[in-house]
Order: C-alpha cells, then sequence, then structure tokens
C-alpha cells in the first residue's frame, strides 16, 4: 500500500474513533470521572495540596544554593523525559530485572543529580502525601532551573500522573543526538508541535551547563574540525588531551566560556563565531532554516526568552497522563503529524497513571 493510502487509512480509522468516543455517553463513574477531568490547568493543587508549587520552588532554591549543577540537571531533565512520548517522569525510573532504566542509556549519558528531585518529592509528600506527581515536580524543577541561572519565569500548567514503566527502547526514535543532521533535529521537535524558532530558542539551553569531553573529541582527533574557530581550539585541547577520554573522568568544556553560569543569549554569540561546541550548535548557525533566528536572539535576549518560553510550554505539555478524554478532541489535529511518524497509540492521552510515592520506582514496585 502507498504511504499516502496507508496515512488515509490511519487518518480514517482515528478520526472514526475519535467521533465514537466523544460522542458515546458515560455509563460507568470511572468515565465520568474522566470527562470531569480537568486535564492540565494552571494551579491543579490549589485545592489538594495548595503549597506544592512554593514548596517546590523553596526546595528547588536551596538545592540550587548548595549544588550550583543541579540546575543545569533540572533543565535537561525535561527535554530527556518530555520529548520522549510523554511527559511523564518515566526517566526517572530506575532499571528493573526486566526493564532498562531511560537513565542509563548510553543516549542519558552525564544526566546526574536526580537523587535530589527525591529531596524534593520528600518534602511535597510530607505536606500532601500521595497527591503532587513527580511528573509535576520534574516540570516544575526545570522551571526554578532555568529562573535560579537568570532565566525567565514561564507560567506553567499541572495535573500531570507518572507513567508505570521506562521507556529506554524507544529512545532513539524521539531524541535527537547531537550528531544528527538539522533535517533530523527540527523534524523530531516539529512532531511535538515545537516550530524551527522554537527550536533554535530550545538549543539555547547550551548557554548553561558543561559538555563532556567524550562528546567532543570527534571535532579535535585525528584532526581539528576546521568549522571550529581556531582561538577556541587551543582551550578545548586543553580541557580534553586524551583522543579516548575516560568516560568516568571530570574531562569536559564550559558550553559558554564568557557566561557559564547565566541562562542568556550568549550562547547565539559564540555559535555564530564558530565556538559552538557540539555539531548540532555549528549547525543551528549555518543551516538556512535556523540561521536568521540564531541571528535573532543573538541580537535580542527579550526575544530569545520569548520563544524559550513558548516552547519549553509547549515541550512540557507534550502528550501527559492525565485521564483527560476532553483532552483528544483538543489535541488531535495537533499531534497527527506526531501520530503518523511515530504511530503512538491514539488513545495514549488518556491513560491515568499515577501518583508514584517514590519517584525512582513505580507503586507496584514500592
Amino acid at each position: 500500500m502507498a504511504s499516502s493510502s496507508r496515512f488515509a487509512l490511519f487518518f480514517l480509522v482515528a478520526l472514526f474513533s475519535l467521533s465514537a468516543l466523544l460522542c458515546r455517553s458515560p455509563v460507568a463513574a470511572d468515565e465520568q470521572e474522566d470527562e470531569a477531568d480537568p486535564g492540565l490547568v494552571m494551579n491543579f493543587y490549589k485545592d489538594s495540596c495548595p503549597q506544592a508549587e512554593e514548596i517546590i520552588r523553596e526546595q528547588a532554591r536551596l538545592l540550587y544554593k548548595r549544588h550550583k549543577n543541579t540546575a543545569f540537571s533540572w533543565i535537561r531533565n525535561i527535554f530527556h523525559d518530555c520529548a520522549v512520548q510523554s511527559c511523564d517522569a518515566s526517566l526517572l525510573l530506575d532499571s528493573t530485572r526486566r526493564e532498562l532504566s531511560e537513565k542509563e542509556t548510553d543516549r542519558s549519558f552525564g544526566m546526574r543529580n536526580f537523587r535530589y528531585l527525591e529531596d524534593i518529592k520528600e518534602a511535597v509528600e510530607r505536606e500532601c502525601p500521595g497527591v503532587v506527581s513527580c511528573a509535576d515536580i520534574l516540570v516544575l524543577s526545570a522551571r526554578e532551573g532555568v529562573v535560579s541561572l537568570g532565566g525567565p519565569f514561564i507560567p506553567l500548567k499541572t495535573g500531570r500522573r507518572d507513567g508505570r514503566k521506562s521507556r529506554a527502547e524507544i529512545l532513539e526514535q524521539y531524541l535527537p543526538d547531537h550528531n544528527e543532521s538539522m533535517s533530523v533535529v527540527l523534524e523530531r521537535f516539529a512532531a511535538i508541535g515545537i516550530d524551527t524558532p522554537g527550536v533554535v530558542a530550545l538549543l539555547g539551553a547550551h548557554s548553561v551547563g558543561r559538555t563532556h569531553c567524550v562528546k567532543l573529541v570527534h571535532r579535535l582527533y585525528p584532526e581539528v574540525d576546521p568549522n571550529l574557530n581556531p582561538d577556541h581550539v587551543p582551550h578545548m585541547l586543553h580541557k580534553c588531551p586524551d583522543p579516548i577520554p575516560d568516560p568516568k573522568a571530570v574531562q569536559y568544556v564550559r558550553n559558554d566560556r564568557g557566561t557559564p553560569m547565566i541562562f542568556d543569549n550568549n550562547y547565539y554569540r559564540n555559535i555564530l563565531d564558530n565556538k559552538g561546541l557540539l555539531i548540532v550548535d555549528h549547525q543551528l548557525a549555518t543551516d538556512k532554516r535556523t540561521k536568521p533566528f540564531v541571528k535573532k536572539m543573538a541580537k535580542s535576549n527579550d526575544f530569545f526568552f520569548k520563544e524559550f518560553s513558548r516552547a519549553f510550554t509547549i515541550l512540557s505539555e507534550n502528550n501527559p497522563l492525565t485521564g483527560n478524554h476532553r483532552l483528544l478532541q483538543i489535541t488531535f489535529l495537533h499531534r497527527m503529524y506526531a501520530l503518523t511518524l511515530t504511530m503512538i497509540p491514539f488513545f495514549s492521552t488518556g491513560t491515568k497513571g499515577e501518583i508514584r510515592k517514590q519517584c525512582n520506582m513505580a507503586n507496584k514496585l514500592h
């Protein structure tokens, strides 16, 4: 069957299923509850746990004061969790005898500080046991990471529930690698509704943090990548002196030597000057689809913040587990492109999930 015919068939089946779902009469109590579920809303916990967001904010700021690199970790968490099929904290699950954890895959190399999210979870549990999801904690801590580093405060909806299983086996289908072509990067983000300026803005998170030498040495050895600014190469070679670095060694280069601890638009000026560390950084500054937005963000920090906030919000709302059937009606057309690419089960948005007792394990294992 031709690809166009398969798409048409899939679209008709999905549309028929949606119509049947929206038109049926709710006959069971749990169905009535799902229909009434508001999904993601602002201040979801205002009645069930009024202090939830403030507790998360206070804990995140306290942990940042003690461990500055927590902010980088929290920002990276939201990309690695929410970009992979659903924003449901599946990233935080430990490996079991049957399932490999997402955080232990090669694609999650260098991710750390998960234990501090458990600290936040424990603080919230003391106030409101069994109410606030790890998925919401992951998203809100990422927002606090941005704010702690001088970035914008982003109003975010809450009401996510936690997934019960890891998605390690499908990471490669969703997460673009730092060596991927810009076309692949743009397609992966487009599948969850993030457009080109949004992609350029999200990659601006490379303004802070650091990159391990394991990710860089192919641009330095056996020969230096001619696209690198020659003034920046000696510093990179000093930080990464080994062609085959030990992945467990503390060998890294700061993403931005100018303002390494400030979330700002200096990243865009760096990559326009060929000082981007990763291939994706170089491509962002040279690809004709992205370069105009790189230039605009290099000139305007306000424009960068505006686009980052917009894209960050879309990412945080990717296919959440809420049990809300009405959400299908709202997001149906928006998701069709993603569905045809990934063949995600159509009703996955309506899966309820759970509120984990601990963020590193599903309740059935607790």
